[in-house]
Formats: C-alpha cells, structure tokens, sequence
C-alpha cells in the first residue's frame, strides 16, 4: 500500500488554515483519491475546546478559544510544539481505541529516542513523564504528579481520522496556567526539554514521529498494532472522551479514551 502523503508546512501554520487543510486531506481519503497524509506543523498560540470542555476549564484570561470537533477537552498549541495529524482510512472493524493506543506508543517511541521516559496513566490518554514541572519553571519535580507531555485528540467521520497528537518538545509552559489543560485538575504538563534536562526541538523529533505513525499505520492493516499490548490492559478503564465519532460505516464508536 502507498505511504502516507508528509505534508509539513513552512513556518508557523495558522489554527484555522490547518483545519481546512485537514477538511481537505479527509475528503481525498474519502472520496480514494489518496491513500492518507500525514501533516506535521506547529501552530501559533491558540487554545482549542473539544467536545467535552467544560466552562471550568476554560481560560482564567480572557484569551479566545476555537472550539473543534475533535473529542476530548481544552488544550493549547502553540510555538515548540510539535502537531501531527495523520489522515488515514482506519481499518475495519473500526476500533479507535487500538488507533488511540497506537499514538500513545508514538509518543512513547519518540520520547525515548532523546532519552525520556514516558508512559501510559490507566483511564487517561496520552504519554506521561513522573514529576511535573511548576508551570513557568524548568526542572522536574521528584515525587510531584505525573506530567503531561504528549496529548490526543481524534475526530473520525466516514472512517477516517482527523486530529491527532501533540508533543510538547521546548515550548513555554506559562499558556497552560489559564486553563485546566485536557480537563484534568490533579496532574501538571511539561516538555521534553524538561524532563530531558536538555533542548529538545520540535526538528529533533520529527523524522522519529513520521516513522513511527508510518509504522502504526501500517501494523494497523497487518494486524501488528505498535500499542496493541497496551490496548489490551487498558481498554477496559476508559473513562474520558479524547474522540468524536460521526462515522457511518458499520459498528459506529463513541470511543472513550
């Protein structure tokens, strides 16, 4: 099968200009005219509400919020982040959850290839690292809360994904202070940079995260998931919506992740 489309946008790609982008590339893999693209941008700052956000957790600023169709709750992008939204035709039988299981190991993957170790939180999607940073600071904390260094958030409609993951590699950290980042209240957010106790670049990390959604893409069709042993132990505690369903293939999913 042909190899998903790399579409990595010079500069900073507007938050709007990408979600056109994104209609986009979802209407080509609908409609066969691709076989899927994968886009890897970072954004301008900007907050955006998933399906779930609750009034709680939006900004204690003021700053304006662009609300998605993706599930989950409110996040912020922004520069130093890396953003990939692979655009892929899941396989049937559709099971979001295994895909969500396989970007969590992206993130994974990729922490590890600059000497981090993160991990899965049962009940909670993304990729965690032990010990958060104050939100303006640079150094872990031993013993605090777990951190939040990879996030999801998905949308699926005709089967196919829009969405996907962010990493945060050295952006600032003072954005999330406004909110209640993905809606959890008892948890911190970092970097990379951070928990490595070293620059960690949004280029440093880019080829790694290709390769290995490449990788999960294809383990998808062949029945050789990259997370699926995490999928096995953690399916049965979701507990929080990270994706949006409006797929009308058969077996439709409001998966909880």
């Amino acid at each position: 099968m042909p190899e998903l489309e790399i579409v990595r946008p010079a500069g900073l790609l507007d938050y709007a200009e990408g979600l056109a982008l994104q209609r986009d590339l979802h209407a080509d893999v609908v409609a066969g005219r691709s076989p899927g693209a994968l886009v890897l941008c970072e954004h301008p700052s900007v907050y955006t509400a998933g399906r779930r956000t609750e009034p709680s957790d939006l900004p204690t600023n003021g700053a304006p919020v662009v609300e998605v169709d993706r599930g989950g709750r409110i996040t912020w992008h922004g520069p130093g982040q890396l953003v990939a939204y692979p655009i892929v035709r899941l396989a049937v039988p559709i099971d979001v959850v295994a895909w969500v299981r396989d970007l969590e190991q992206v993130i994974i993957d990729a922490a590890a290839t600059v000497g981090v170790e993160a991990r899965r939180i049962d009940g909670r999607s993304g990729a965690w690292t032990s010990g958060s940073a104050p939100t303006t600071g640079s150094t872990p904390t031993t013993g605090a809360p777990p951190a939040k260094v990879g996030a999801i958030g998905l949308h699926v409609a005709e089967g196919v994904t829009t969405h996907g993951i962010a990493i945060n590699c050295d952006n600032a950290l003072d954005a999330y202070a406004a909110i209640v980042p993905c809606g959890i209240a008892d948890a911190g957010v970092t970097t990379l940079s951070v928990a490595a106790g070293r620059p960690v670049t949004v280029d440093d990390l880019a080829d790694t995260v290709v390769d290995r959604i490449r990788a999960a893409e294809h383990g998808m069709r062949t029945g050789h998931r990259i997370g699926s042993a995490a999928q096995s132990t953690t399916t049965a505690r979701i507990t929080t919506a990270d994706t949006a369903s409006t797929s009308t293939v058969p077996a439709r999913q409001e998966t909880l992740v």
